[in-house]
């Protein structure tokens, strides 16, 4: 009778020791879907269409960045691929929702009149203040 809760506590314990596995991994495929649906990569699941939002896709990405920097060296070898291989795909991603959102954001802006000053002030080449703090926001490279 001995034998039986000791090798409970053995089983108990790899069963949770596996369920953290689970919901680490459904953590970071949480946070990679939010952020591809951001980056206009996924259709929103309710609506059904695409929405970009570069800003909170970072966001998403970061977090991403400081779990695998937080947790470095206490993944087993699985979880550490599942987190390495979704920041390198969040990563392209993101660069190709930048490269491709450019075009993009230059013709609503034709058809809106709010966003057209703003805009060319940022086509200036003389750099104004509002600029340079634009720059310095989107200095972090992928």
């Amino acid at each position: 009778m001995s034998e039986r809760p000791s090798s409970e506590g053995v089983a108990d314990s790899a069963t949770q020791e596996e369920m953290m596995s689970v919901l680490f991994a459904q953590l970071v495929i949480q946070q990679s879907n939010m952020a591809m649906m951001l980056l206009g990569k996924v259709t929103h699941p309710e609506t059904g269409q695409v929405h970009k939002d570069i800003e909170s896709a970072r966001m998403f990405i970061d977090q991403l960045e400081m779990l695998e920097a937080k947790t470095k060296g206490n993944l087993s070898k699985e979880e550490s691929a599942l987190l390495k291989q979704s920041l390198m795909t969040l990563r392209l991603a993101f660069v190709d929702a930048v490269e491709t959102g450019k075009p993009e954001e230059a013709s609503p802006a034709t058809s809106s009149g709010s966003q057209t000053g703003p805009q060319t002030e940022n086509a200036n080449p003389t750099a104004s203040p509002a600029e340079d703090e634009h720059r310095k926001k989107f200095s972090k490279k992928y």
